[in-house]
């Protein structure tokens, strides 16, 4: 196992590295690092890794969240208004209404398992988009009509809604239909994670500072562990009450993250949101890596011309759904169309989720991961190229 891990992080850092120097996202490296590496290729990985990569990718994603909810700022929502609260939820539920509509006759699939499909592909990557809203906030190109702080929160708010509507469609694919209670479930699950989350997020926040009243002072690193172990936890809650009442654990997590954030001073949240960031590099690698093994490249190459015709039919459809978003605003053409850019990239949620239904033994799992892998390679570089070359001809510079 140490041996894997070495080749995981050495290997698919220097491949990163390698794609960074060349402008391609850094994901794009450790994607094919393990899909070189992996089972239906070279072989060289453990089995040991690959039977524990699902939690592996699972605390990956709850990393991230945690860092989204550190980085989320409401007062962005609340500055921007109604679409940056659009965008959190219409351009993912059009894509997803795309996938149901056309994958069964581009793919071959049910219309439920066409659903679970749009869920996975539908989330932004925040790995892409989050560092380079930030680098336009700094820069001031579109602060003027708060563009970077939207497409921030929207694509922050965007993954948690469709994590939620992910866990729901796989419930469903593993029951073999759908009822109503499933879709009731689902704002239940939503407004129960979020009550939770906010619930631990203070009681943390008491924590803390109590700890601080009382001169029992809780380092950083400290923090970092303690907000870890009780995000696991809230993960497990999920799993405990499955089957007596929905909660969503991964909102509960960001909520968490978001509440630390609103009662904490700016250097603290400030500083666990970096100590989350660094966290970040060593989990972003494993779960890139680990999600390149579980790829069959023969089966990825076989769904090919329909798989990517499939993609780009949806993120038409999702284009004409943040148009929606930005209608009725004050952004010109060439914003509108920036947003559109902005909201291409697809990496982090599709890899943490991508190989979940081929783990849960779904027959739907490989083209499903196939055609995540597929929209990966295309829409990462594509959404990083496009925002790159673009945000100074389209945005205004204050």
């Amino acid at each position: 196992m140490l041996t894997s891990l070495s080749l995981i992080f050495l290997v698919g850092l220097a491949m990163g590295a390698i794609c960074q120097k060349l402008k391609f996202p850094r994901i794009i490296g450790m994607l094919v690092t393990g899909i070189f590496l992996g089972p239906y290729v070279l072989d060289f990985l453990d089995p040991s890794i690959l039977s524990i990569s699902a939690d592996l990718r699972k605390m990956a994603l709850i990393i991230i969240l945690i860092k989204a909810g550190l980085s989320l700022d409401l007062g962005d929502l609340k500055k921007v208004g109604r679409p940056a609260i659009l965008m959190s939820f219409i351009p993912a539920s059009c894509e997803i209404f795309a996938y149901t509509l056309f994958a069964p006759m581009l793919l071959g699939v049910t219309r439920t398992e066409a659903a679970l499909m749009g869920a996975v592909l539908s989330a932004v990557s925040p790995a892409v988009v989050v560092p380079r809203m930030v680098q336009l906030m700094e820069n001031k190109y579109g602060t003027e009509k708060a563009i970077p702080q939207m497409i921030l929160a929207g694509t922050s708010c965007d993954d948690i809604f469709v994590i939620v509507l992910f866990t729901t469609f796989l419930g469903m694919t593993q029951g073999g239909h759908a009822n109503v209670m499933d879709f009731v479930n689902i704002p239940v699950s939503i407004i129960l994670g979020i009550f939770l989350g906010s619930i631990t997020g203070y009681l943390l926040y008491l924590f803390f500072e109590t700890s601080y009243a009382r001169k029992h002072y809780v380092r950083n690193s400290m923090k970092v562990i303690i907000v870890l172990g009780v995000s696991f936890l809230l993960i497990a809650i999920e799993s405990w009450l499955e089957g007596t009442i929905s909660v969503s654990g991964l909102l509960a997590v960001t909520s968490m993250a978001v509440v630390l954030k609103m009662k904490s001073t700016t250097f603290v949240s400030k500083r666990l949101s970096e100590k989350f960031g660094k966290l970040w590099l060593a989990a972003e690698v494993i779960l890139f890596v680990l999600v390149g093994a579980a790829v069959d490249i023969r089966y990825t190459l076989n769904a090919g011309i329909a798989a990517v015709a499939m993609l780009f039919l949806a993120l038409a459809v999702r284009s004409c759904g943040v148009l929606l978003c930005t209608a009725g605003t004050s952004l010109t053409r060439k914003e509108r169309l920036f947003c559109i850019i902005a909201y291409l990239p697809k990496a982090t949620v599709q890899a943490a989720i991508g190989s979940v239904p081929l783990a849960a033994g779904l027959s739907c799992g490989k083209i499903i991961l196939s055609v995540a892998v597929t929209g990966i390679v295309i829409t990462a570089p594509l959404g990083a190229f496009g925002i790159d070359m673009t945000y100074q001809k389209l945005l205004k510079k204050e």
